[in-house]
């Protein structure tokens, strides 16, 4: 008991350190599920998937997945069904970064959609391969 309140100094910033160590493998566990930008290609090309973006009207516009369609995530529950008819097709969600296509997935798998994946690290992950952009 003594070495540890005549350490606890020391002892702290071995626990922060630690942590700061063990963080990036709990972050990366939060989107383990997500799928890689050549994974999304290899989808596209292969399986026939559908794209679609859940950013707002100003981000599609900006720059977007090319042929990829467009449902807002605040109206993904009403829009998806008439959107992608056919819920056997693999279904890629993307968005800026990643965040809101993770929340979108919950809601495609919700209407059916059991081929529903987000794209990890959204459309910056795209960009940063070198994938090509539509604007709208």
């Amino acid at each position: 008991m003594k070495f540890l309140m005549d350490n606890w100094m020391l002892i702290s910033i071995a626990v922060a350190s630690g942590g700061m160590l063990i963080w990036p493998l709990i972050a990366g566990g939060m989107n383990a599920g997500a799928l890689t930008a050549s994974g999304a290609v290899q989808l596209i090309n292969r399986e026939k998937a559908v794209v679609v973006d859940v950013g707002d009207e100003a981000e599609f516009a900006a720059g977007h997945v090319t042929g990829a369609k467009h449902v807002p995530l605040n109206e993904l529950e009403e829009k998806l069904v008439a959107t992608v008819k056919n819920k056997t097709v693999p279904l890629i969600l993307v968005c800026a970064n990643g965040a809101r296509s993770g929340r979108a997935v919950a809601t495609a798998k919700k209407l059916g959609y059991e081929q529903a994946q987000s794209l990890g690290g959204g459309l910056k992950a795209w960009k940063e391969a070198n994938l090509p952009l539509e604007k709208a």
